[in-house]
């Protein structure tokens, strides 16, 4: 397998993966770091690439750690108020704030060790962890691929032992065995992992220039949240969508567009999804019954069902431009038509629409939509 299809992959990953979780998230940003950190403890033999389980015990405990000390709700689970090891990391986070938090933690875990009177907790915070870990990501990562389960990650368990009297990296990295990837994955996060993580990122790098420029007055987080800023807010989106809705009224019979279905209730559905493409034109708004609405989501209509539902699209885009024209207009020559004449603009459209989800869903990775 190449670079570009492991690179594709991994893009999938990211946008097809079940995301019920933080789990994948933590899981791949702590295998890019621990690569990034070039590991002594990763050893290469017969096209795999090996690593204790117990670094990302590890990482992952620096990971959770300020976002449950932050005493805001930041969720990490769909459908659920707790991840797995909630219970035991809200007893460490305890512990240690009149130890010196966080930095109290992570000095005590890498050269002091965890005292003793917290060694019980610690030790129930990693196997927990370790089971998660091993457990959920490992086995799911992949699926989108392939239906196999561990089909990147492999996990062979260690010798469990309970608690020691040094409690410390080394007791992670010693006890919870270790885990595998393919030395293409390993090669391709190696070389393009901290882009991924977003360390060297354009965002991160335009932010540090701009907190290093201003004296550090500012804050990387300052200035990244502006970076990021969007233009389009709920309002603008509201405001299209009502505007869709009156439109749709005068018509009177309204059909969801990807089933042809009589919808006397109907949802107004971003075709391309605003969360990939942040678009908000009126001819990406389309009306659909809230149930197909919240099967599709974040998925990209198929090449196939452009096609079969081509008719019913132009439909309601004819209708759109009958009663708004010029903002119509406007936004599909800007998005879909480009240099084309506008008065070949149906079949245009519909083929840069094509492309355009073509690309999204073979080149980018995210998930069809299809019926």
């Amino acid at each position: 397998m190449n670079h570009h299809e492991i690179l594709l992959n991994i893009s999938k990953i990211i946008e097809r993966d079940s995301k019920a979780t933080t789990y994948k998230f933590a899981l791949l940003r702590g295998v890019i770091d621990i690569i990034q950190d070039n590991s002594p403890y990763i050893v290469f033999m017969d096209d795999r690439v090996y690593i204790p389980t117990g670094l990302l015990v590890e990482k992952w405990m620096l990971y959770y750690y300020p976002i449950f000390e932050s005493g805001e709700h930041i969720p990490q689970i769909y459908g659920s108020s707790q991840v797995a090891f909630h219970t035991q990391i809200e007893k460490i986070i305890d512990a240690y704030r009149m130890m010196g938090g966080f930095s109290g933690f992570y000095n005590d875990l890498k050269n002091k060790g965890i005292p003793q009177h917290l060694g019980s907790d610690f030790f129930r915070l990693a196997k927990v962890m370790a089971r998660t870990i091993t457990k959920m990501p490992m086995k799911y990562i992949g699926r989108s691929i392939t239906d196999e389960y561990y089909s990147i990650f492999q996990y062979r368990p260690g010798r469990m032992r309970g608690v020691a009297e040094v409690m410390d990296m080394q007791f992670l990295i010693d006890t919870f065995g270790e885990f595998s990837i393919p030395l293409t994955y390993y090669e391709s996060f190696k070389i393009l992992g901290s882009f991924i993580n977003g360390k060297d990122s354009i965002f991160m790098k335009w932010a540090e220039f701009s907190v290093n420029a201003s004296g550090k007055r500012l804050s990387v987080e300052q200035v990244v949240n502006k970076v990021l800023k969007s233009p389009i807010t709920e309002r603008a989106i509201r405001e299209s969508k009502q505007l869709y809705q009156t439109i749709l009224q005068k018509e009177g019979k309204v059909h969801c567009v990807w089933t042809g279905k009589s919808i006397s209730a109907f949802d107004v559905d971003h075709m391309i999804p605003f969360s990939v493409w942040r678009n908000n034109d009126l001819w990406n708004l389309l009306p659909s019954s809230a149930a197909i609405n919240n099967k599709k989501r974040d998925k990209i209509p198929s090449i196939e069902l452009i096609d079969a539902r081509k008719e019913m699209i132009l439909h309601y885009w004819n209708l759109v431009y009958k009663e708004e024209p010029v903002r119509f207009s406007r936004e599909i020559r800007l998005s879909l038509l480009g240099r084309y004449p506008f008065d070949q603009w149906h079949n245009t459209a519909i083929a840069q629409l094509k492309s355009s989800c073509d690309h999204l869903i073979n080149s980018r990775g995210y998930e069809a939509f299809q019926l």
